[in-house]
């Protein structure tokens, strides 16, 4: 398995993934950097999440936001994790952020970092071939009662159709 680049973890993937038993489909990244503030409210919710085998987590402190960070950090009313790690990324040229929040991701919209949430993440196993598309249906099924995210039904039912219409033949 070839390893990718590094990425800048918020919080709702990591727990969110964790709840599913699925964090391993971020295992082939390089190194899933967690911000010190996310790296605090993961062990609050998901300490375990902090420890799985299969992928390589960095607890990483920030010095300090630009002026940048805190002015799109105000605009979109984001949380000090949200902010460091859009400061991370940006420190380090990392391009993508790992986040569920809705803001947060048009925050990194605006500093041109591409970012993904648990719903995107478990596509690009299927595309990625580390998971079967059976098993993310079946974990897409999962979210509403096995996880904490918040997601509405009618985009859920979206991406279940479209997992269905790419992956799945007529036999499946």
């Amino acid at each position: 398995m070839t390893k990718l680049a590094l990425v800048v973890a918020d919080a709702g993937p990591l727990i969110h993934l964790d709840e599913l038993g699925a964090l391993d489909v971020l295992g082939d990244f390089a190194a899933v950097i967690v911000p010190d503030a996310v790296w605090r409210e993961v062990q609050q919710h998901r300490p375990l999440a902090l420890s799985h085998p299969a992928v390589k987590l960095l607890r990483q402190s920030m010095l300090s936001a630009s002026a940048q960070v805190n002015a799109v950090a105000a605009l979109y009313t984001l949380h000090r994790g949200e902010r460091e790690a859009l400061a991370l990324c940006l420190q380090q040229n990392i391009a993508l952020l790992l986040t569920d929040d809705t803001a947060a991701r048009l925050a990194a919209k605006n500093l041109n970092i591409n970012a993904h949430g648990t719903l995107g993440l478990l596509i690009r196993a299927v595309r990625k071939q580390h998971r079967s598309p059976a098993e993310v249906l079946a974990l897409l099924a999962a979210i509403p009662a096995q996880s904490s995210l918040h997601i509405r039904p009618s985009l859920l039912n979206d991406v279940i159709a479209q997992v269905k219409a790419e992956w799945l033949t007529d036999d499946e």
